[in-house]
C-alpha cells in the first residue's frame, strides 16, 4: 500500500492530466498558495513557506511535463510513413538526373 504522500501525488498527477479537471486543480493550487490558511500557516517563518514551495514545485513540474508530452506528440504526428520507409515533414524528395 502506498504511503499518504505518494497517494496524494498520484491523485494530483492523474487529476491534472484529466482535461476536465485540469483548470480547476490549477486554480485550487493557486488559491492554496495565496491563502494564509494551509497545512503550515504562513506566519511561521520558513516552515510556513515550505508547503507552498512544495505545492508550487509539484504544479510547475507536472504542467511542464504535460507541455513536453504535447510537443512530443506534435512531433510524432509530423512523421509520415511512406512505402520506402519513414520520412519527416521536413524531408524533401529529389529525383537526381545524371548529367553527361
Amino acid at each position: 500500500m502506498n504511503n499518504p504522500v505518494q497517494s496524494l501525488y498520484n491523485w494530483y498527477r492523474s487529476t491534472l492530466r484529466n482535461p476536465k479537471y485540469r483548470w480547476w486543480l490549477i486554480l485550487g493550487t493557486a488559491l492554496y498558495v495565496i491563502s494564509p490558511i494551509d497545512i503550515a500557516p504562513d506566519f511561521i517563518p520558513i516552515i510556513g513557506q515550505i508547503d507552498d514551495v512544495v505545492i508550487v514545485t509539484l504544479l510547475v513540474s507536472e504542467v511542464s511535463q504535460l507541455l513536453i508530452d504535447r510537443i512530443k506528440a506534435k512531433q510524432d504526428r509530423s512523421v509520415v510513413a511512406t512505402a520506402d520507409g519513414v520520412r519527416t515533414a521536413d524531408t524533401v524528395d529529389i529525383n537526381a538526373v545524371e548529367i553527361d
